[in-house]
């Protein structure tokens, strides 16, 4: 436990330097460049609580602290490669430890990676926001700002991008969006649809989408399911947003019985 604490602190990413964020609003005066400032908040007090705990930790098994019940705790949740809870405050996750570590360690380079470029990013990685719903309600912002309209008056329209990330560029009508999870199907890339998953297949990965605000549709949306997206597997609370998706060669009533959903965040 000692040697996994040691590594852990030393692979602990630094904090994000919050200086860099208000430095950046100044150039982007978005409602993005607010629901940066407090991402970087929240994860900076998660990195300092862990930061400050595993030292605590290391001090205890030497003998220089009492082991307290929140370190006895912290011991066996290293030891058994379990997520302690006092770490789940900033977002839920149902992944084991050493798991959960490497996705944290993600999360952190794709914020700097935003600041340190002092542009928005043209892919977001959806699944690194603790609050998503912040993050997808800014893009509708920015879009009734520069329309002179409601935001109620504002929906959602999704296309699945069929080029290699690569080659995409910024755009204005909202965003590109990567990291979400098919549940309860499986995605035939050439037609761009839901299909039956492959055998042993419990998630597959979707290409990346442009979620788009637009005018409140009048059209009907014959032909599509509407996924309901959550932050996790446990699909715990109300779901994030809800993506049209072809249905294919399926009635929307199949995908339904399926209970096919989209997700953020894997459990391992």
């Amino acid at each position: 436990v000692a040697k996994a604490t040691s590594e852990m602190l030393k692979l602990m990413p630094h904090e994000i330097n919050i200086e860099a964020v208000k430095k950046y609003m100044l150039i982007d005066t978005s409602p993005l460049s607010i629901v940066l400032l407090h991402e970087t908040e929240r994860y900076n007090t998660l990195l300092s609580n862990i930061t400050i705990t595993l030292n605590d930790l290391l001090k205890s098994i030497e003998g220089f602290v009492v082991m307290t019940v929140e370190l006895d705790e912290l011991f066996k949740c290293i030891y058994e490669g379990r997520l302690p809870y006092a770490w789940q405050q900033t977002y839920r996750s149902l992944k084991p430890l050493p798991a959960w570590f490497q996705d944290l360690r993600q999360r952190i380079s794709f914020f700097k990676a935003w600041i340190e470029n002092q542009r928005q990013p043209t892919v977001y990685w959806i699944s690194a926001f603790s609050y998503p719903t912040a993050f997808l309600t800014a893009i509708l912002q920015r879009t009734a700002r520069k329309d002179q309209i409601g935001i109620d008056q504002l929906s959602w329209e999704f296309e699945v991008n069929q080029t290699e990330d690569k080659y995409l560029s910024n755009i204005d009508d909202g965003v590109y969006v990567t990291g979400l999870y098919l549940e309860g199907a499986g995605w035939d890339r050439k037609q761009g649809t839901l299909c039956e998953a492959k055998s042993m297949e419990l998630v597959t990965i979707i290409p990346t989408l442009h979620f788009k605000p637009v005018d409140h549709k009048k059209k009907s949306a014959r032909g599509f399911y509407l996924a309901p997206c959550y932050y996790s597997s446990s699909r715990v609370g109300p779901f994030i947003v809800a993506v049209e998706l072809k249905t294919g060669s399926m009635p929307v009533e199949h995908w339904i019985k399926r209970a096919t959903a989209l997700l953020m965040n894997l459990d391992h």
